[in-house]
């Protein structure tokens, strides 16, 4: 199987699959009204540990350039649309995702 990423921005939840089986479900925050998380299927095309500012420990770019998957320096962030459209994570969290996917996994963002 391969595994996958799904966004929902409706539940702030991102879920990751191995094919059709759930492996783990973690709270993301997303984009916020004026910049919203963009709707799409993306891939993780890089990882980057400790990037300073606001993405906390870990950075993972997705294809849609300026987009990525990343950690915070403000976990009460987290279940929010407080977000320049990136789907912001716990730092823990963020860590064990990108331990358990490679670059080239598909992120799926939806409602």
């Amino acid at each position: 199987m391969v595994k996958w990423i799904n966004v929902s921005t409706l539940r702030h939840e991102l879920k990751l699959f191995d094919g059709n089986r759930l492996i783990k479900t973690y709270p993301v925050a997303i984009g916020k009204m004026v910049s919203p998380s963009p709707y799409g299927s993306y891939t993780i095309i890089n990882k980057q540990p400790n990037p300073g500012g606001p993405f906390g420990v870990l950075w993972m770019g997705l294809s849609k350039p300026h987009y990525g998957i990343h950690g915070t320096n403000d976990p009460s962030s987290i279940g929010k649309n407080v977000s320049h459209g990136c789907i912001r994570m716990y730092n823990e969290d963020v860590l064990d995702l990108s331990s358990r996917v490679s670059i080239g996994t598909e992120v799926v963002i939806h409602h």
